[in-house]
């Protein structure tokens, strides 16, 4: 990636990417929710095997979060103000070990041996 590119998707350097940070947290906080939940195991198996990685109790935190913002989405409404402010939605959970487990999908397929799972998504 070009540094160019990398400095405008800093929000750091770029007031643009700062907005969209912001707007994002925002959101997120609105339901309780960290980025990392947004990731999807049924698009992507590598997210999948991660979370069956992770120990339960982070596991069952993200659920119960998805949940709660279900519910909060279906009536139409947010968090308490005091609430959303206890919310940390850039705190990763999944990131190192979904870097893990694409690190090792990626030294299995150089080696040539048969992958962990099979790739097969409906």
């Amino acid at each position: 990636m070009s540094s160019f590119l990398q400095s405008l998707l800093d929000p750091k350097k770029s007031w643009l990417a700062s907005l969209h940070m912001k707007s994002l947290t925002n959101r997120l906080r609105n339901y309780g929710l960290r980025y990392d939940d947004l990731y999807d195991p049924y698009y992507d198996l590598d997210i999948k095997e991660a979370l069956n990685r992770l120990p339960r109790e982070i596991v069952d935190a993200r659920n119960q979060r998805l949940k709660r913002a279900i519910d909060l989405s279906m009536k139409h409404e947010y968090l308490p103000e005091d609430l959303q402010k206890m919310q940390t939605p850039f705190r990763s959970y999944l990131q190192d070990m979904l870097a893990l487990v694409k690190k090792e999908r990626e030294q299995r397929e150089a080696l040539g041996a048969l992958p962990l799972y099979q790739r097969t998504i409906p």
